[in-house]
């Protein structure tokens, strides 16, 4: 929230315009991916929902109504199942 405008330029430009399809499917560990459904900068359909299908070991936990900010705006939700994942106890 308080990275400057040529960096967040830089940054949508990158993460929109680089293929990590190989990344992705090369990654061994347990990965969850949280996204909100809510999100208009970088829209569930088009990020989450296609990268979970790559990931070998992944788990996708979505929040209805959360937006791209969700970790600043519901720490809470998004700590307690971050914590729960990293202890094996969340299942989505």
């Amino acid at each position: 929230m308080m990275g400057g405008a040529k960096a967040h330029y830089d940054c949508v430009a990158a993460f929109s315009e680089t293929d990590f399809t190989d990344d992705l499917r090369a990654v061994s560990v347990p990965v969850l991916l949280m996204h909100g459904e809510d999100d208009q900068v970088v829209p569930i359909g088009t990020s989450a929902r296609n990268a979970i299908e790559l990931l070998p070991n992944g788990a996708l936990k979505t929040y209805p109504g959360l937006s791209h900010g969700m970790f600043a705006t519901r720490p809470d939700v998004i700590n307690s199942d971050l914590l729960a994942f990293i202890k094996g106890e969340l299942s989505v």
